[in-house]
Formats: structure tokens, sequence, C-alpha cells
């Protein structure tokens, strides 16, 4: 590796429980060298499963990735509630579950299907007056939130062992299934807890076809991380593809807006711009009549003037 500058792609990362989102970046800056990575969509500790990670040039991507819906694998634990809403927390409430059975928790599952309010956990990432929430938790403050508007377009009890239920979640983006747990729990009177969860997908990337933490941090020492790298215009492969003629390409390159009769699309949509050559230049944007570029990745050639 050469330091900064050098990788400029997408990983699909497989987070082992244990770190945080933040612990594999840090893994994986000493192991590049680079320091510009992120990452699209935080894990908690206690989670496994696809963590997508930027490098480069290529975080400029995950803005959009974040906007993807998800999938989960989630372990509910009955007649356990906890103060974070997971097992890392402190147990606040135990109660008998020798009654609940299978068909009462199908019965409330019905009831998160679709759009729903939503309220986040006390112990989230998210921040209150400048402060993340799980700080001003820990410091036994609990400043009101508002409840989010999230969709769950599959919810589905997978196995029931006693006090133990496994659901498979597809959601948007936003939701917290540490907050669905316990309000499981609660709709069902017995209190529940996230007890383990894998993240399965995160938009078209799925675990299956993730790359372990610890092999992608030996393949950026050894140089060899092109194998399992994703060039950023393949992140984005559900937009579609703007082919432009020379002219236009160097003027998209000097972040200029450009024409293109032949591509019809409701003003808004997002859409990759390539150069005459194959060349991924930019995600654009319609505006009116043109595309505008929101996001230029090849710089203008030298030389060059924009028309």
């Amino acid at each position: 590796m050469r330091g900064y500058g050098t990788v400029d792609a997408l990983f699909n990362v497989y987070k082992p429980s244990g770190p945080t989102s933040h612990d594999v970046v840090i893994r994986l800056r000493r192991a590049s060298g680079v320091r510009r990575i992120g990452h699209a969509g935080t894990l908690d500790p206690l989670a496994e499963g696809v963590l997508l990670i930027a490098t480069g040039r290529a975080t400029r991507v995950l803005e959009y990735l974040a906007e993807a819906d998800k999938a989960y694998r989630a372990r509910v634990t009955f007649g356990v509630e906890t103060e974070t809403y997971d097992a890392e927390g402190r147990v606040v409430a135990e109660r008998p579950v020798t009654a609940l059975d299978r068909e009462q928790i199908e019965r409330a599952l019905a009831r998160f299907r679709g759009r729903i309010e939503q309220q986040p956990p006390p112990y989230a990432a998210i921040r209150v007056g400048g402060r993340r929430l799980y700080q001003l938790a820990r410091r036994g403050e609990a400043p009101p939130v508002a409840a989010r508007r999230v969709e769950i377009t599959r919810l589905e009890l997978l196995a029931w062992e006693p006090p133990v239920a496994t659901l498979e979640i597809e959601c948007s983006k936003g939701t917290y299934i540490r907050s669905l747990a316990h309000d499981l729990g609660a709709a069902l009177g017995c209190g529940a807890h996230l007890s383990g969860l894998v993240r399965t997908r995160v938009g078209s990337f799925e675990a299956k076809d993730a790359v372990a933490l610890a092999e992608l941090e030996a393949r950026l020492r050894d140089g060899t991380w092109p194998a399992v790298a994703i060039a950023p215009d393949i992140a984005l492969a559900s937009l579609p593809a703007l082919r432009l003629e020379a002219g236009a390409a160097s003027r998209l390159a000097h972040g200029l807006a450009v024409d293109q009769p032949g591509m019809a699309a409701e003003e808004g949509a997002l859409a990759r711009a390539y150069g005459p050559d194959g060349t991924f230049l930019a995600v654009v944007r319609r505006r009116g009549s043109q595309w505008q570029p929101e996001k230029v990745f090849v710089p203008p050639a030298r030389g060059a003037g924009g028309a």
C-alpha cells in the first residue's frame, strides 16, 4: 500500500459481533494507510453481517447506499427486558412466558408490518441537542425523541424455541430492530429484548457475498484488495446509465450540466454518467431539460476546457 488515494473502492464486509462500525473503519485505516474511509448503515456491536465500506473517492457514493432497504435475521428473547433493548444492557424486568405460543406471536407480528411509527431505543446513536442519545442515557437523562415513520415490508416468524423467536425482517432505512423486539414484547405483555442479529442484506449486497473483516485487512496490507473490491458505479447499478459523447463528457467533468435528449426522466431523478470510452464520470440529477452533475468522480483532463 502507498497510503491515501491509492484505494477508491467499495467493499461488502462481514462485520463480526463485537466491534462497533467505527472500530471496523479504524482497523481498515490501519491496514491500508488510507484515512478517507466510511461506512453506510451503522451496525450495533452485538450485530454481525453486511457492512458496506467505502474508501477514497468511493466514499462519495455512501449517501446513496444509506438509502437502501435492509434485511435481517433476528433472535428475540421473550420474558426479559433490558435498558438497551438488547443483550448488552442491564435487565430491568422479567416475566414468565410459559403460556406464550407461536400463534400469539404470529398475531402480534401483524401489527408491525407495513408503515409504522417507531420510537428509537434510549441507547441509540442519533443526536439530540448535539449529543448522542446513548451518551445522555448513560448520564441518566431521557430527553424526548420523536417517533419515526419506517416501513417493514417483511416480518416472518422462522422458528419458535421458547423463549426465543427467530424472525426474518426486510425494512426501510432507519428501522431499529432493537425497538421492534422491545415493542413486540410489550404488545404480548411479557417484555422482550434483541438477543442476536445478523444483517443479511443491504440493497443488492448480501451476506453470502461479503468478505470477512480479517481477510480484507490482510488483503489491504498485501495489495490483493482488488480481488474483493466493488467499483463505485457497480454499487449504484440500480440507477440508469447515461452514455455521453466526448464534448458532453468534458463539460460534465468541469461541473457543467449536459443535455441528453434521448434519455427521458422525471425531475430530480438520478443516473450514472459514462464517457465515450466507458469511464464512469459522475452521478447526475435531472434538472429541467438537463442533467446536472451531483458527484464527479473523474477530474477534467489537463488542458481541456468546458464548452
